[in-house]
């Protein structure tokens, strides 16, 4: 049972590449387009917020036929409100954009984060697993961010329920060392997980991960987890992906994912975004993604302050590709 298990997942990304023609789409900044529609997410839950504060701007509320994971068709709808009650669509519009891979709003969505704010742990979870329910019939990957600390004790509970949430995928990302990658690759194991995991690293001089640990040995710890079918880069300036790819064709053979953020920087302190030299707009993500596709990558999609004219604008070019 176990090899098969692992079988099936190592060839699920690739499989599911060859009969999309090559390449996928990934979603963009979630977090972004709820700011845009109204949520206020200046808390440490982030976007996980709105799974009980403002569950009106992510449920489910119709239907939209889409291609999940698996080629299936599927009926999906995600529309949002302003607090005036105009309706607001946010994975509908990237899937309209032309993404084929959504991703929940479970970033933050940390059993002990949702305990700190006053819910029981079973609340905790029934809002973890609502992160998936909310689009149960579309193609939702769930995220697992990186948390310091005892990363397998502090994220075994919630990949179990991740695990069994009906999700595709789970996707580990925004890995800032070889470290938390190792402990990832080891909880995977450890609970023999049966779905399939993305890792994705982020870099700030596109050289390095965050940590300044190499992104060659990161990306071969990731290549060496049987339940990994991707590796890539997220949350990282555009002008660095390129060099980046390159790094991890050198460590895997297995299909390379690419989200990067808009190239703005975060300041912290005025919790703001502010713009940078090297900040994309649209136009820019598309002259890239010929370069990244040359490099090895084959799926692209946007992090933060990425939006669906974003996505809009690399589908496009995408299906102009030969």
């Amino acid at each position: 049972m176990e090899l098969g298990i692992v079988e099936t997942s190592s060839t699920l990304m690739t499989d599911f590449l060859q009969k999309c023609g090559g390449y996928a789409v990934v979603d963009g900044g979630f977090a972004t387009e709820l700011e845009r529609h109204g949520a206020d997410l200046n808390d440490p839950l982030w976007s996980a917020k709105c799974l009980f504060s403002s569950p009106h701007l992510v449920r489910k509320v119709g239907t939209w036929n889409t291609i999940s994971f698996e080629l299936r068709s599927v009926n999906f709808l995600v529309q949002s409100e302003h607090h005036n009650g105009s309706r607001v669509h946010v994975h509908l519009d990237y899937l309209h954009a032309g993404a084929s891979i959504i991703i929940t709003a479970s970033y933050q969505a940390t059993i002990q984060g949702f305990v700190a704010k006053g819910l029981s742990e079973e609340e905790a979870e029934l809002l973890l697993r609502r992160s998936v329910e909310i689009a149960s019939m579309a193609l939702i990957w769930p995220m697992v961010p990186s948390i310091v600390g005892n990363l397998k004790d502090f994220h075994r509970r919630r990949l179990q329920i991740l695990a069994k949430s009906g999700a595709d995928l789970i996707a580990f990302e925004t890995i800032p060392n070889k470290l938390e990658a190792k402990a990832y690759a080891e909880l995977l194991e450890e609970e023999e997980t049966n779905i399939p995991a993305w890792f994705s690293f982020n870099s700030k001089d596109g050289i390095n991960v965050v940590s300044g640990d190499s992104i060659l040995e990161c990306a071969s710890i990731a290549d060496s987890c049987k339940r990994a079918v991707a590796v890539g880069i997220n949350c990282t300036p555009p002008r660095f992906i390129h060099g980046l790819v390159l790094a991890i064709q050198k460590a895997t053979s297995k299909p390379i994912v690419t989200y990067p953020n808009s190239g703005e920087t975060y300041n912290a302190g005025l919790k703001q975004w502010t713009k940078s030299s090297g900040a994309a707009v649209d136009e820019d993500f598309v002259s890239y993604i010929g370069k990244w596709r040359e490099a090895g990558a084959s799926l692209f999609g946007g992090c933060c302050r990425t939006t669906p004219n974003t996505i809009r604008a690399i589908s496009r070019v995408l299906s102009k590709c030969p």
